[in-house]
């Protein structure tokens, strides 16, 4: 028996229950016992990572620290258990055929005929035991994407399967919506317990059940789970939908769902190990006053419903800065292509206390993007530029107040007089031979902060600091003295000076831009450093307008 305790997280019925949650508030919960957890996501597609996805297809890219482009759910684990996670913890069925393709191709499979099974699960199983043997994990969450009964998740079911059979220290944990319908009003378990018998054709046994619905599941529910998915009734606990994500591991704490976890595999629990976490919710929950943030993307409509989860590495790093501050976000999706088409919409900005231009690609709703900045800039309404926001700042920034109204970024005006934002060569080869996927600036990189300047105080005075990236066109460094003689200050830069990481404009109150994905690294107990200052910025701004 190997030391890491595996636990699996699958889902039924339907997509987004919030698998990623419960498993991040199931590793919170063991960490908070003193035990070292890592987190990985299996993921059904044949994509190598989720770097080529559009957001609207898949919701936001997350990056490691190693410049992994992995599914959204990494950064649930981040957030929830503060730990880093690596571009190994995210596990494709594009990566795994390709990787045992290849071994075909060197002859390590010694010349055998090599088959879908037992090779593809092979493969599977050993990347899972080698992140618990680089992360020396006591405990190693594994979700899996998708719902049970998808064809394209059996291949991943039947390695853990036989890593069960193997091993003897694997659990599995099964999410199932129980839907309540509204000409009926009941809460039905028909849908879960289906799911359960999908997971059982695998030959899975779920340990445990979480039922996720609008409300608790009352005892009566819990007791149709328990008979007809064959589990105790200590075993199926509640997760309804809540106001707030991070009170999930309060709640399944609660139900003394880890106290059973760990004594499923022979440990003992410590009770009160949440205190810290406890807090946290308790200052969220109490916040009364407003803090109204806009988000002018173009990530936002897929068909008739607005897909939040484009930017939820954003949105999350603005709860935490404005909680940890005392306020309550109230957060205003503003399309930018609106702002193309109808240019008096852009007043409805001064009613929000800060504005973000968050990342993104290609030319749609640009001119729209560039109008918002030059509002935010002459109203001096709180900006912060993230990536592509940066970049369409100094491009804003050269039109209006450098007088070279042609400027723009090589990415959407390759004929522009003016390439204030420019491709590297390094990368405009890559674009030529068509290596788009993870050839970007990728992961994390270091910057020199310029003293005394206003992302200098914010990041605590420190010289050098790092942030994650993902991106390929950068300041034009030819235009860089122009741009500064005129009042824009690039606050930090690479260590070798030719690239521009940071930028702000002393003149306003606050509007600072980054090439870099701070939103990344944000914490519920430690939140970004740009984002902490946006938001004491909006305060600050709001409270100056109620004199």
């Amino acid at each position: 028996m190997v030391k890491t305790k595996i636990i699996v997280v699958t889902g039924g019925v339907l997509s987004g229950l919030g698998k990623g949650v419960v498993a991040s508030s199931i590793g919170l919960l063991l960490k908070s016992q003193g035990y070292k957890v890592a987190g990985i996501k299996v993921d059904p597609y044949i994509n190598i990572d989720a770097g080529t996805m559009r957001p609207t297809e898949h919701g936001e890219v997350f990056v490691t620290e190693d410049g992994g482009e992995t599914d959204q759910d990494l950064g649930h684990y981040e957030r929830f258990l503060d730990e880093l996670m690596l571009k190994d913890q995210s596990i494709t069925t594009g990566q795994v055929y390709y990787a045992v393709i290849q071994r075909e191709r060197n002859l390590e499979y010694d010349g055998k005929c090599v088959e879908v099974i037992p090779h593809i699960p092979m493969e599977v199983r050993n990347r899972i035991l080698k992140v618990g043997k680089r992360t020396n994990a006591d405990f190693l969450i594994v979700e899996v994407g998708g719902t049970v009964g998808d064809y394209q998740s059996v291949l991943f079911l039947e390695a853990l399967r036989e890593m069960s059979r193997e091993l003897g220290n694997v659990l599995f944990v099964h999410v199932a919506y129980l839907p309540v319908p509204g000409n009926i009003g009941e809460m039905k378990t028909k849908p879960a317990q289906h799911s359960v018998r999908f997971l059982n054709s695998s030959g899975i046994q779920p340990d445990i059940i979480i039922g996720r619905g609008e409300k608790p599941i009352d005892r009566v529910r819990r007791e149709k789970l328990s008979v007809f998915c064959n589990v105790k009734l200590d075993d199926v606990y509640s997760a309804p939908d809540v106001d707030n994500v991070y009170k999930i591991p309060l709640i399944l704490d609660q139900q003394s769902m880890v106290k059973n976890i760990l004594k499923k595999f022979g440990l003992n629990y410590k009770p009160g190990r949440v205190r810290a976490w406890e807090s946290f919710i308790k200052k969220a929950t109490t916040a009364k006053e407003v803090v109204k943030i806009g988000i002018v993307g173009k990530y936002f409509d897929i068909g008739d419903f607005t897909l939040e989860d484009s930017y939820v590495s954003v949105i999350e790093s603005i709860k935490h800065a404005s909680w940890h501050n005392g306020k309550r976000p109230v957060i205003g999706w503003l399309d930018s292509k609106k702002f193309e088409k109808n240019p008096k919409s852009l007043d409805e900005l001064s009613g929000y206390d800060a504005i973000i231009v968050p990342g993104g690609f290609g030319s749609s709703g640009v001119e729209g993007k560039i109008k918002a900045i030059q509002y935010a800039r002459e109203h001096d309404i709180p900006y912060l530029g993230l990536c592509y926001g940066l970049q369409l700042a100094v491009v804003e920034f050269a039109r209006n107040v450098c007088g070279m109204k042609k400027a723009s970024t090589t990415e959407i005006d390759k004929n522009t007089p003016y390439p204030v934002i420019a491709i590297l060569p390094e990368q405009e080869k890559k674009l030529k031979e068509k290596e788009y996927g993870g050839s970007m600036r990728l992961g994390a990189y270091p910057a020199q902060l310029k003293r005394g300047t206003l992302v200098y105080h914010l990041y605590g005075d420190k010289d050098n600091i790092s942030e994650r990236h993902r991106h390929r066109y950068e300041v034009n460094p030819e235009f860089i003295e122009k741009l500064e003689s005129h009042g824009l200050v690039f606050s930090g830069r690479s260590p070798d000076r030719k690239l521009m990481e940071f930028m702000e404009l002393p003149s306003n109150t606050f509007h600072v831009g980054t090439q870099a994905h701070p939103e990344f690294k944000s914490r519920p107990l430690r939140p970004a450093p740009l984002f902490d200052g946006l938001i004491k910025a909006a305060i600050k701004k709001k409270s100056l307008h109620n004199i």
